[in-house]
């Protein structure tokens, strides 16, 4: 007999079929790459954000294999217990050296950007504090301000005026500008020197959370220093299972800050560390990243050659320069039919709806990497065309 707790979830469940917003996960049987086998089937997938194509770079699957050789396979505690080992310590000072966005910054490894970022709010601002946060950040960021106890102050999209102005306003002891560099379902830039000039002018720290632009913006330093900035007020976040192609966050920031988060931050204090080997495999992709300015060249070109191909689609291509290209198609049931479509083509996009992006706007999150080579790009333009032209 089923309870009524059980009823009243199958009920929710069967809700969010009829609505449209069922998610499945598909099953890869290939690693990260052009080519994938998704649920049995061969397609050419662009749905993974490994922009650089180093997920399964020889590589960095041999440093892997060489690091569990010789530090086994499992870290065994937290950092602050007896999980932090050379690798670990060696990779935070390269990424500090890297990605430097203020002189002197150290850096600290995650298990995850989600923590990361979590870690990061919680140790700034608390109770009383108030978050500043464009309305289409991550949800993580704004979990993140929910968890430090901080007001949570929302502004319109890119809009840094009304941001001047809800920053002009407030009476918070402490203030926090929290944004995506690169916005995960958009595409789109933050304009951080601005964001950084508000920063100051109203005493904030400036957090930006460039899970999608490490690696690939600032010759691969990333957003800040793509847009040429430094400051001891930034805090910097970025995700090393994108481009970087294997798992994990770190913080970059001034020592005052790491060292914050070192002493008071909970989902580090209380998360087991990473595997070593996994920083073993993140340092040579820290070097490729470093000389990878074929593999970014090769990035652009397929950015081009997509956007160049799609401007005659009945869709929404939204204006963006970066591996992140969003084609709103609007109903929910009509971005998950068109997905579908393709994938009965042999190319595999993944269909995003709300309340993952706003109402209305569901779309293709089509993710372009230096592997792809223009022949798949080819194949999704030919495939975009055809279901455009299929009978509904």
């Amino acid at each position: 007999m089923t309870t009524s707790l059980i009823g009243a979830l199958e009920r929710g469940l069967a809700q969010r079929r009829a609505s449209g917003r069922w998610r499945v996960r598909r099953t890869l049987a290939s690693p990260q790459g052009p080519g994938a086998i998704v649920d049995g089937v061969p397609v050419v997938a662009f749905a993974s954000n490994d922009y650089l194509g180093l997920a399964n770079d020889p590589a960095v699957i041999e440093a892997a294999r060489e690091g569990a050789a010789r530090w086994g396979v499992g870290a065994g505690a937290s950092h602050l217990v007896c999980g932090h080992q050379v690798p670990h310590a060696d990779l935070e000072r390269e990424l500090a050296a890297y990605v430097a966005p203020c002189p002197g910054a150290q850096a600290l490894l995650m298990g995850s950007g989600y923590l990361a970022n979590l870690a990061i709010v919680a140790a700034l601002v608390g109770r009383g504090d108030a978050v500043f946060a464009d309305r289409l950040n991550h949800a993580c960021l704004n979990d993140a301000a929910l968890l430090a106890r901080a007001d949570l102050v929302r502004y319109p999209h890119l809009d840094a005026d009304a941001l001047a102005q809800r920053l002009a306003a407030s009476r918070a002891p402490r203030r926090l500008i929290a944004t995506d560099a690169v916005f995960s379902m958009d595409g789109d830039v933050a304009p951080l020197a601005r964001l950084l000039e508000l920063a100051q002018a109203h005493d904030a720290w400036l957090v930006v959370d460039d899970a999608h632009g490490f690696g690939v913006l600032g010759d691969g330093r990333g957003s800040v220093a793509a847009a040429g900035l430094a400051s001891e007020r930034i805090v910097t976040m970025g995700t090393l299972g994108k481009a970087a192609g294997v798992a994990g966050a770190f913080v970059a920031a001034h020592p005052a800050v790491v060292e914050t988060i070192v002493q008071s931050a909970r989902p580090y204090i209380y998360s087991t560390a990473a595997p070593a080997l996994l920083a073993c495999a993140l340092r040579a992709s820290l070097a490729a990243i470093r000389d990878g300015h074929e593999r970014r060249a090769r990035l652009a070109a397929r950015i081009a050659q997509f956007r160049a191909g799609a401007q005659d689609l009945p869709w929404t291509l939204l204006p963006s320069s970066t591996p992140i290209q969003p084609l709103i198609v609007g109903g929910d049931a009509e971005v998950v039919a068109l997905s579908l479509a393709l994938l009965a083509r042999g190319v595999f996009v993944p269909a995003i709806r709300p309340p993952t992006v706003p109402e209305g706007t569901a779309r293709l999150r089509i993710s372009l990497s230096a592997a792809h080579e223009a022949a798949d790009v080819d194949r999704l333009l030919d495939a975009l065309h055809d279901a455009q032209r299929a009978p509904a």
